[in-house]
Order: C-alpha cells, then sequence, then structure tokens
C-alpha cells in the first residue's frame, strides 16, 4: 500500500496533528494520538511507514519514538 493510498484512509487525517506530536513520550501526554491509532484501519501501513523513515518525532501507527526505537531493536535481534 502506498503512502498516498493509507494516509487517504487514516483516522487522523483531517485531524489537528498537535495531538501527534506530544510534549513528551509520557504515556498520558500521548494517549489522545494512541486511543486515535487503536481505531485506524491503518495503523499497520502507518508503523511501517515511521519505522521504515526512522520518523523521530511523533505518534505514528499507535507509537511513540521510543517504542518505535524498541521495535527496531527487536527486530534486528529477529533477523
Amino acid at each position: 500500500m502506498s503512502a498516498t493510498t493509507w494516509r487517504k484512509q487514516a483516522s487522523c487525517r483531517g485531524l489537528d496533528v498537535e495531538a501527534f506530536y506530544p510534549i513528551s513520550e509520557d504515556d498520558a501526554d500521548a494517549a489522545e494520538a494512541k486511543a486515535i491509532c487503536a481505531e485506524c484501519p491503518v495503523r499497520q501501513a502507518c508503523l511501517e511507514h515511521a519505522l521504515a523513515h526512522r520518523e523521530r518525532e511523533g505518534v505514528w501507527g499507535g507509537t511513540t519514538e521510543r517504542e518505535r526505537r524498541r521495535i527496531v531493536r527487536q527486530r534486528r535481534k529477529s533477523a
């Protein structure tokens, strides 16, 4: 699925992006974005995009940057 395709289907489309860039990576600060992502039909495509492009800020695919770093480390160990 191309980035253009999944973005058109994203639950966050048209919402205030500020919610997806919390002040800290604290779970409480990211809770609003994560709740939106939890119901998103393209959550996995969004997460894979963030991992592939090393997105360093914001909530992508329901994960914070710290959580994405952890996923990358786990995948490296599995490979």
